[in-house]
């Protein structure tokens, strides 16, 4: 019997993704594919295979499936509710999924967050990948009662869990071929204002909401439609900025401001709307080497793994937890009344 997932409820916004479909611009299909390329690669560490693999996202939206079989998975992403037959289960982590139990993933504050399966998911490849190209037309989201094969497993950990790191909310930008129609000193207010993620976004773009005046510019309405990618910031007619995501469109009109380096775009796809950025930009020659240095970072994810149950032989400061209520490191005790004392 195949593996498989049974999904019993899905609501829009969750596809099956992997890395998208590379060499297809000049026919006008954009490589689509994951919009969260570093949540594909944590999951990747956190199950032990390959970055490839193909897996749930859920671009704020909500999923609840069982399994055919015993199985492993993993949860990066933007932190999302996950409960097992009701447990609650720890995000950035990977997990057990026994045959049979419910798993139900649900938005907490927005953001695109991974469900990855061992094995990876597998349904039929079309144009040489598996991910749904939702602008395009290829494949369709997820919905209720859908049944999608899973890949043999060979690993068997689970307990993983990858280190927390704070959200930084500052995008970096190298300069794109409309840049300097804005003029210095639009350039410098973009550098000098804060922008909130507008709950208007999807996987084609972001939309972001200046504190203060947009960005138009008139120079900009004398542009020929060129090639666009992921990460690009159009500044549309109302001055209002948009980054584009993976299933942005080949080509566009509007002018770019700049281009949000890819090792950036993950801060905005794990933040909820509301939350507040600012955008600073960065020489080209730097824009390089962060994206060197994250490709590196990513590679070695592995060695960052951590166990969800720490082993107490390998916790220093064992003693100054209070295990067990009422018994403490000890050094405590100078603050007791002495014997004798009134």
């Amino acid at each position: 019997m195949t593996r498989a997932l049974t999904i019993h409820s899905a609501t829009p916004g969750v596809s099956i993704q992997d890395m998208g479909r590379a060499g297809y611009l000049a026919q006008g299909l954009s490589r689509g594919g994951a919009a969260d390329l570093l949540a594909m690669a944590e999951g990747a560490a956190l199950l032990g295979q390959p970055d490839t693999c193909a897996a749930l996202e859920l671009a704020g939206g909500a999923v609840a499936l069982s399994a055919s079989d015993d199985m492993r998975i993993a949860l990066t992403g933007a932190d999302m509710r996950a409960t097992l037959d009701g447990a609650p289960l720890v995000w950035g982590a990977s997990h057990a999924l026994p045959a049979g139990a419910r798993l139900d993933i649900s938005p907490l504050r927005g953001g695109f967050g991974t469900l990855h399966l061992a094995g990876g998911l597998v349904p039929t490849v079309t144009m040489g990948a598996r991910s749904a190209h939702l602008a395009a037309g290829l494949g369709r989201a997820v919905q209720a009662s859908d049944v999608i094969p899973v890949g043999a497993d060979t690993g068997h950990r689970t307990g993983l869990r990858l280190p927390e790191n704070p959200l930084d909310t500052t995008l970096r930008l190298v300069p794109s071929l409309q840049t300097r129609l804005f003029g210095t000193d639009t350039l410098d207010r973009l550098e000098h204002t804060a922008f909130t993620k507008d709950a208007r976004g999807n996987r084609m773009g972001q939309r972001l909401v200046p504190d203060g005046d947009g960005f138009a510019t008139a120079e900009g309405l004398s542009i020929l439609s060129e090639t666009i990618v992921p990460g690009d910031v159009q500044i549309t007619g109302d001055g209002m900025p948009y980054v584009l995501l993976s299933e942005c469109q080949t080509t566009g009109g509007y002018p770019r401001i700049g281009t949000v380096l890819p090792c950036d775009l993950p801060k905005l796809l794990r933040a909820g709307p509301g939350t507040a950025f600012t955008m600073r930009f960065v020489p080209l020659e730097d824009g390089v080497a962060l994206e060197r240095a994250e490709a590196t970072r990513r590679a070695s994810l592995s060695r960052l793994l951590q166990p969800l149950l720490r082993d107490p032989r390998e916790i220093p400061d064992l003693l100054r937890y209070q295990l067990v209520s009422g018994v403490t490191a000890g050094d405590d005790l100078d603050q007791r009344p002495q014997r004798g004392a009134a």
